[in-house]
């Protein structure tokens, strides 16, 4: 289980969050709206926000570009990731992918399973690692981003998780997490 570690210094990452979605503006952008709210919340910089409609190459091109960018060490991205014809999140990034984050997607199946039931599984949320940027992709509904926020990313981005975390990947110089193993043997205690 992880744990937070007052410890370690909290790292301000810089996070774009991307709402993918036909028929949304942001004044209907609830989900935006609690990413960008949660993430600063916790100390993180929202770089920027976007829209885009329900289509492969734009949710690409919006990702490319800010993969390339040194400010934005994670992408957030909301919406398309059902079975309708036009839910096509995770076939626009999964060709981005570097490294695919596998668990991540069964993370959030298996913590939404107690509020959604067996409907989980109609969600192809996605993660993955591209130009050492994370991109988390999740359903577009404000409770299922709640979820994916609050029960996976927020201790992932944050470099006080231990045993590990990803800041250090995306951020060399924050340091290396403590493995389990080397803490022990070292005579700390996590």
């Amino acid at each position: 289980m992880a744990h937070v570690h007052a410890d370690a210094p909290f790292v301000p990452l810089g996070m774009a969050v991307l709402t993918v979605s036909d028929t949304r503006g942001f004044d209907a952008d609830g989900s935006g709206d609690l990413l960008s709210g949660r993430l600063t919340e916790a100390g993180h910089d929202l770089v920027t926000r976007r829209i885009v409609p329900d289509d492969v190459y734009r949710i690409r091109a919006v990702v490319s570009e800010w993969v390339v960018r040194d400010d934005i060490q994670a992408i957030l991205v909301n919406g398309g990731t059902g079975f309708t014809p036009r839910d096509t999140t995770p076939e626009a990034l999964s060709p981005l992918f570097d490294k695919a984050i596998d668990g991540y997607g069964e993370l959030f199946r298996q913590l939404s399973l107690a509020t959604i039931g067996s409907s989980t599984i109609q969600s192809r949320a996605v993660a993955g690692v591209a130009n050492r940027t994370l991109i988390f992709a999740m359903p577009g509904s404000p409770k299922a981003c709640a979820t994916a926020w609050d029960g996976i990313i927020k201790a992932q981005l944050d470099a006080r998780t231990r045993p590990c975390n990803f800041v250090a990947m995306v951020l060399p110089e924050a340091g290396r997490c403590t493995s389990r193993q080397s803490s022990s043997r070292a005579g700390a205690v996590i």
